[in-house]
């Protein structure tokens, strides 16, 4: 069983669009392509979980979401880099407190990550969480993963220092795939 770096989406992987339903908005944040690369080099899953209330507001179907997914995909490609898996949640939240879980599927709520780790034969235990927000961190320590990065990107632009929900900050994904091969070399090693 392999570990994983699960992604977020909006914010960490890509540039902050609120409610993002137009594939020409998306637009990958500097070297995170270079980022996926430098973990699935270390022999990390890389997996995209994202909460994506756009649906489940009728802001955007499954079709439209798989357009914009598949723009970021061919981004990342033409980058030479990939991701192994994309689970997303539709579910619109009905409070404002990102650190309850409302649905398991919904970030806080571990399910995305507990669903790719069956599917895709993942060490939770070994695999870590890269967010920029609270629910991003919440959903690895929910799912159980060895810990979680949130970076200086999107909404957590304003973010300082680590807090009760994070393990490590950083100003990107970049700075955060540099850390966890960091952590995995000295595991193995």
């Amino acid at each position: 069983m392999n570990p994983a770096a699960f992604i977020d989406r909006d914010g960490t992987l890509i540039e902050l669009v609120h409610h993002l339903t137009d594939p020409e908005n998306v637009r990958l944040l500097p070297r995170a392509a270079e980022a996926v690369a430098k973990l699935h080099a270390k022999g990390f899953a890389c997996v995209l979980v994202t909460n994506q209330s756009v649906i489940g507001r009728g802001m955007l179907d499954l079709d439209g979401l798989e357009r914009v997914h598949a723009e970021l995909s061919r981004q990342l490609a033409e980058a030479g880099s990939q991701l192994d898996g994309i689970y997303f949640c539709p579910v619109v939240p009905k409070l404002k407190d990102p650190t309850v879980v409302e649905h398991p599927d919904r970030k806080p709520g571990p399910g995305m990550l507990l669903r790719a780790a069956e599917e895709l034969r993942l060490d939770l235990s070994r695999s870590y969480v890269i967010g920029d927000t609270v629910s991003d961190l919440l959903a690895g320590r929910n799912a159980g993963c060895a810990a979680s990065v949130l970076v200086r990107t999107g909404y957590g632009s304003e973010v300082q220092e680590p807090n009760d929900f994070g393990d490590h900050v950083v100003d990107d994904i970049w700075e955060a795939a540099e850390l966890i091969a960091g952590f995995h070399a000295t595991a193995r090693g």
